[in-house]
């Protein structure tokens, strides 16, 4: 049965930068195997299977596979589906939708930018908690085939942090530190093995364009992705360290992370975070998305 799919770069304007994303849009039928099976050969960091919600009220109900495991949420899987689906409904201007995905309802406000283009901001549908510390440190640096000595900068330690998706936060002290970042497989374990980790999250201060807030790459060899150009999920749960990192005062803070850059891939997430009584009270990710091939598959 020849099924409908789309691609998009997402968190980018420019088509072959930013981060690839599938989207599946007719899979009635299909079981997780086969679900995994189609993941598996898109190989991209995400693909996204688009079926009717369970609340009609909704816009539709999203299953997110990498190449190697279905994941309850996913930052560009939102944002490029958001954009495709209001692409495909004709939406003028800004609206409002819910997807349905494993963390629950994730409300979206979307906009088309242009034929090809548009822009999807979500609220976070779950906010940033603690989930205990990283690895040893000299377990960490051995696993990112950097030394001890990188890993750090101001208030920011090595922790682990979930909403939704689980990561480890590692601050590293330059640009020169996370450029030399590789996974090193023998030390992997014992630095982020803990069965519960997506991947792991590497930023620095220093960042390659100005006006931006952090530079960052993300590992995520468990789940079949070796390097990701631009990490949504991630970035929600980022707003955990930042929090702590920075001692923001009240009110919105809006801030731009800049990754994929040594992928050849930039791709810019734009974090907002509200703050109350020093306290992380809201907060939501954006990004645009650009349509770049549109298809059909076998299965």
């Amino acid at each position: 049965m020849r099924r409908k799919f789309v691609t998009l770069d997402v968190f980018t304007r420019r088509r072959y930068a930013g981060n690839p994303l599938a989207v599946v849009l007719e899979p009635d039928g299909l079981d997780e195997t086969a679900m995994q099976a189609i993941a598996r050969e898109f190989n991209l960091s995400e693909t996204v299977f688009v079926l009717p919600p369970a609340d009609q009220a909704h816009r539709a109900r999203l299953r997110i596979f990498t190449p190697a495991a279905e994941v309850p949420y996913a930052g560009h899987p939102t944002v490029g589906t958001a954009v495709l689906l209001n692409r495909i409904d004709g939406g003028a201007g800004m609206r409002e939708i819910v997807l349905e995905e494993g963390v629950g309802p994730v409300h979206c406000t979307v906009e088309t930018l242009d034929a090809e283009t548009g822009r999807a901001r979500f609220a976070l549908a779950k906010l940033p908690e603690p989930a205990g510390e990283a690895g040893p440190p000299a377990a960490v640096a051995a696993a990112l085939s950097i030394d001890e000595k990188d890993i750090g900068f101001d208030a920011y330690k090595p922790a682990r942090w979930i909403a939704g998706n689980e990561y480890t936060f590692v601050p590293l002290n330059g640009l020169d530190a996370i450029r030399r970042c590789r996974i090193g497989s023998t030390q992997w374990r014992a630095a982020f093995g803990n069965g519960h980790v997506t991947g792991v999250y590497m930023f620095c201060r220093e960042t390659v364009e100005s006006g931006h807030a952090f530079h960052v790459r993300m590992f995520a060899p468990d789940v079949g992705v070796p390097e990701d150009p631009a990490t949504g999920a991630g970035a929600a749960a980022f707003a955990g360290p930042i929090l702590r990192g920075e001692r923001l005062g009240d009110g919105r803070h809006d801030l731009v992370i800049e990754q994929g850059y040594e992928m050849g891939r930039p791709s810019l997430l734009h974090l907002s975070m509200t703050v109350q009584g020093g306290q992380l009270t809201a907060g939501a990710i954006a990004g645009e998305a650009v349509v770049v091939s549109e298809g059909t598959l076998e299965a």
